[in-house]
This record gives structure tokens, sequence and C-alpha cells, in this order.
């Protein structure tokens, strides 16, 4: 095919996709306690501090979404 038939052709143009994600990472949390299952108390119920964002160690795309469809 010649050069000037190729650059006719029209190029597609990429779609948005949205997706909704669930991202499963490890961080780095902190309390203050007297015992341990006391600090695990209070970090499984939220009273905890974040000392640090970890890494992502999984991510599962539960659904797609096309706007088109």
């Amino acid at each position: 095919m010649p050069a000037a038939a190729r650059k006719l052709r029209p190029t597609p143009t990429p779609r948005v996709f949205h997706a909704t994600v669930l991202v499963t990472r490890v961080e780095q949390w902190w309390v203050e306690a007297e015992t341990a299952d006391e600090a695990r108390e209070l970090l499984g119920s939220g009273h905890g501090h974040r000392q640090a964002l970890g890494e992502c160690v999984d991510v599962e795309i539960e659904a797609i979404l096309d706007d088109a469809a």
C-alpha cells in the first residue's frame, strides 16, 4: 500500500472507561495501649494512626463502566 493511502486512514480515537477497583494495600498503623489485645481492639475499631501508606499488594477490577453501551 502506498504511503499516501496509509495517511488517509482515520486513526481510532481512544475512549475513556471508568472502573470500580478494589485495592488492597499494606499500611503501617500505630496506637497507644497497655496490652497487645487492647491495641488490636483499638486498631480494629478505627482508633489508630496511620504511620505510612504501604505498597499496593492486590488490585481487583470489579466492574468496567462503558457509557456507550
